[in-house]
C-alpha cells in the first residue's frame, strides 16, 4: 500500500472510530463551517462513508394537506395569513386524496411521504381524527410517514405514535438569538417543547433550518449547535435555502450561495453522523454539479416530486437522470428506530441561550 493509502486508511479509521459527541461549542462548529471547501467536503465524506451508505439517496415526497391561513408570521412563509403572498388557501384534504398521492409518490420510488399542514398548533377534534387515519394510511403502504403540523401537546404526540408516524417534522429555522427576527408568534422554546414532547412518544424527529434568512454564519452555527447537543441526535435533518416568495417580508433578501449550502451540509455530517441529513428546499437554484456536491458532502435525501408544501422543485425526471448519471441508488430505508424515550436528553437543554451582549452581529 502506498503512503498515501496508508494515510487514508488510517483517517477513515480514526473517523469511524471518534465517537458521536453532543457537547459542541459554537466555536468549534463555526471553525468547521468557515474552514477551506474542499477539505471540509473530504472530511464530511470520510464521516458519511464510515456510517452511512454513500452511494444511495432516500426519495421524500411532501404533500401539503391543509394550504394557507395560518396565523404564524415565520418571515419567509407564503402560507402565512398575515402576508399577501400568492398562496390559495385551502381545507384540509379527504383521507382518500392523501392516500392516493402517497400510492402514487410510492409508485415512482418515494419511501417517505411527509404530509404538512398550515396550523399554529394541533387542535383536538375531527380534522386530528383525520390526519390520524392519514398516518395509518400511509404506514399500511409500506411508506414512512412524517407530518408537520405546528406545536402538538405530548397526549396529541402519543396518538399520532399510536398511529404509526415514523416523524415528525418541527424545524428550529434558525438560532435562538436570531429567531425573533423571523417569527415573533411563538418562541423558540415553543419549538423545543414540541420536541421533547415527539421524542418522549417515541417519534423520530426531523428538524433542520433555513440559510438565506440574514442570518450571520454565527447564526448558522448556533443552530448547529442546538441540533447537535440533542441526545441522541435528530434522526433527520433537513438543510433548506430560503425560496424567495412574493408578497413575505423576506421577498428581497438577497440568493442565497450554493456554497453555503454545500458547507452546511457537510457540516451538519460532521456533527450527526448517522442523521439522515436531507438535501430540501432551494434545490432549484441549484446546478446539477452543486447537486452533487452537496450528496459528497453527506446529503442523503431529496425531497421528490414537482412540488414541495406551496413552492417549486426539480422535476422528478431531471432528478432521476441525476442520480443514475452519478451512480447513485434509491433504496427505500427502514424507518429509523427512536432511541428509548427514558434517554433522551431535553431538546430545550441542548439550546444553550446567549445574553443579548454576546450575540453576534449580523451578517
Amino acid at each position: 500500500m502506498t503512503t498515501s493509502a496508508t494515510s487514508s486508511a488510517t483517517t477513515a479509521s480514526a473517523v469511524e472510530a471518534a465517537p458521536i459527541r453532543h457537547d459542541w461549542s459554537t466555536d468549534e462548529i463555526a471553525t468547521i463551517l468557515g474552514s477551506p471547501l474542499l477539505e471540509l467536503v473530504h472530511r464530511a465524506g470520510l464521516v458519511h462513508h464510515a456510517h452511512n451508505r454513500p452511494n444511495t439517496v432516500q426519495l421524500a415526497t411532501l404533500l401539503s394537506i391543509k394550504t394557507g391561513g395560518c396565523p404564524e408570521d415565520c418571515g419567509y412563509c407564503p402560507q402565512s395569513a398575515h402576508y399577501d403572498a400568492p398562496v390559495e388557501k385551502q381545507p384540509l384534504m379527504l383521507v382518500d386524496e392523501v392516500l392516493t398521492a402517497a400510492r402514487r409518490a410510492r409508485e415512482v420510488g418515494a419511501s417517505r411521504f411527509c404530509m404538512g399542514a398550515a396550523w399554529r398548533e394541533v387542535k383536538d377534534g375531527p380534522e386530528f381524527d383525520a390526519v390520524l387515519e392519514m398516518v395509518r394510511g400511509v404506514h399500511g403502504l409500506g411508506l414512512e410517514a412524517c407530518v408537520t403540523l405546528g406545536m402538538l401537546s405530548d397526549a396529541q404526540a402519543k396518538r399520532l405514535a399510536d398511529a404509526g408516524l415514523t416523524a415528525y417534522n418541527h424545524n428550529l429555522d434558525t438560532s435562538p438569538e436570531y429567531y425573533g427576527e423571523i417569527i415573533t408568534t411563538r418562541t423558540y422554546e415553543d419549538r423545543l417543547r414540541t420536541l421533547d414532547h415527539v421524542r418522549e412518544a417515541g417519534i423520530t424527529i426531523c428538524c433542520g433550518g433555513i440559510i438565506g434568512l440574514g442570518e450571520s454564519t454565527r447564526d448558522r452555527a448556533r443552530m448547529l449547535e442546538t441540533l447537535a447537543n440533542m441526545n441522541p441526535h435528530p434522526e433527520s435533518v433537513p438543510i433548506n435555502g430560503l425560496v424567495r416568495v412574493e408578497g413575505t417580508p423576506l421577498e428581497g433578501e438577497k440568493p442565497f450561495d450554493p456554497l453555503d449550502l454545500v458547507r452546511m451540509i457537510a457540516t451538519a455530517r460532521i456533527l450527526m453522523p448517522k442523521s439522515q441529513v436531507r438535501l430540501s428546499a432551494g434545490r432549484t437554484s441549484l446546478t446539477r454539479e452543486a447537486q452533487v456536491l452537496c450528496f459528497l458532502a453527506g446529503a442523503n435525501s431529496i425531497f421528490y416530486g414537482e412540488k414541495l408544501l406551496t413552492t417549486a422543485n426539480p422535476e422528478t425526471d431531471a432528478d432521476l437522470e441525476l442520480l443514475r448519471a452519478i451512480g447513485v441508488e434509491t433504496v427505500a430505508a427502514p424507518p429509523p428506530a427512536a432511541e428509548p424515550a427514558i434517554k433522551f436528553k431535553s431538546a430545550r437543554a441542548a439550546s444553550l441561550p446567549v445574553a443579548p451582549s454576546q450575540a453576534a452581529p449580523r451578517a
